[in-house]
């Protein structure tokens, strides 16, 4: 198989680490690999299949000469950089949500979604972590019965904030058990003007808040799932932090136009591409969060009709946010991208 010339924009980072594990797990065809991040982190040494590689600064020139380009550095520079580099010819799979919402880019699951990959212009953009994990058990019911109406609830881990909020998580909870006093600073957000302790407790804001009070993270679960299924699906989301390192959760409440079973909703699922379904409540078998960490499926289980409402279905839902939720559906998306042969 040909090898392809790939970077990683932001190789340091929580996510840029998983893309380069799952990169060597699935022996994506890589001829020469390349690492950036900003000038911090220049010359730091990763390995990477046995070779020591030295991290490079980020900029035009690093980048150009690739066929793929991994962008795992926030909504900044892949703003700054990402139009230049696939100006260049190479292919740019974007972490971020610099582009998630533009009409120009496809924005992909490829279990859901792959065909969207023919229309790219130079970018492909990854859906949020959050997003994909739910998409991925929706998509399929919605083939089936036709969603009219979602209610969303996520519980969503701190590694999705970044490593800080991961070491508060820690932090915190070494002083609550000591008895020491507790001084938060990383949750809701780092920058956020008040902070709260995540330890035993939850945080129901993730993101900044916007229009109808609704956070950041509760219109990406609205809008970008509305733009992956391809229409206009009514939705409400709520997304809270709780004290969980990692994969997310998300309680997942369907209202459809055709009336299906649990024993029917079970027998799509199970044959859904990139789900396992685990639900055996007489033996208390369900998805969690550690279960699903270190996964590459979407977990789904708790399905059962909704009694308030003659068409309606809930499904608990649990996916790996750093894999499946980002570097995995990124590296896929290039996989597809490769097969279909649109680079």
């Amino acid at each position: 198989m040909k090898g392809y010339k790939v970077a990683i924009v932001g190789a340091t980072g929580v996510v840029g680490q998983e893309l380069l594990k799952i990169l060597s797990e699935r022996h994506f065809p890589i001829s020469e690999l390349t690492l950036l991040a900003s000038a911090r982190s220049k010359g730091k040494p990763i390995e990477f299949q046995g070779k020591i590689l030295h991290v490079k600064e980020v900029s035009k020139e690093t980048l150009s000469g690739h066929d793929i380009a991994f962008f795992a550095a926030g909504s900044s520079i892949s703003r700054e950089f990402a139009h230049e580099t696939c100006r260049d010819g190479v292919l740019v799979i974007d972490n971020s949500s610099a582009f998630r919402m533009d009409r120009e880019v496809p924005l992909v699951v490829p279990q859901v979604n792959p065909e969207d990959i023919l229309k790219h212009k130079g970018i492909i953009a990854n859906p949020n972590c959050t997003t994909i994990i739910m998409v991925m058990a929706l998509k399929p019911i919605d083939e089936a019965a036709c969603v009219k109406r979602a209610v969303v609830s996520t519980y969503q881990a701190v590694s999705g904030a970044g490593i800080k909020a991961v070491n508060a998580l820690f932090n915190e909870t070494r002083a609550y058990l000591e008895g020491e006093t507790i001084q938060p600073e990383a949750l809701p957000f780092a920058s956020a003007s008040k902070h709260y302790q995540i330890a035993f407790n939850v945080i129901p804001q993730v993101d900044v808040f916007q229009d109808m009070m609704y956070s950041k993270e509760e219109w990406k679960t609205v809008h970008e799932t509305a733009k992956i299924i391809g229409r206009d699906l009514k939705i409400t989301a709520t997304t809270v932090r709780v004290p969980i390192e990692r994969s997310h959760s998300v309680s997942l409440n369907l209202e459809t136009e055709k009336k299906l079973t649990r024993e029917q909703a079970l027998d799509i699922l199970s044959r859904a591409p990139g789900i396992e379904v685990i639900d055996e409540p007489d033996k208390m078998l369900y998805p969690m969060p550690l279960s699903a960490s270190g996964t590459d499926l979407v977990q789904v289980g708790r399905v059962r009709e909704d009694n308030s409402i003659e068409k309606g279905l809930n499904l608990w839902v649990v996916g790996d946010q750093l894999r499946k939720g980002a570097a995995l559906n990124a590296i896929e998306i290039g996989e597809k991208a490769l097969e279909l042969d649109v680079l």
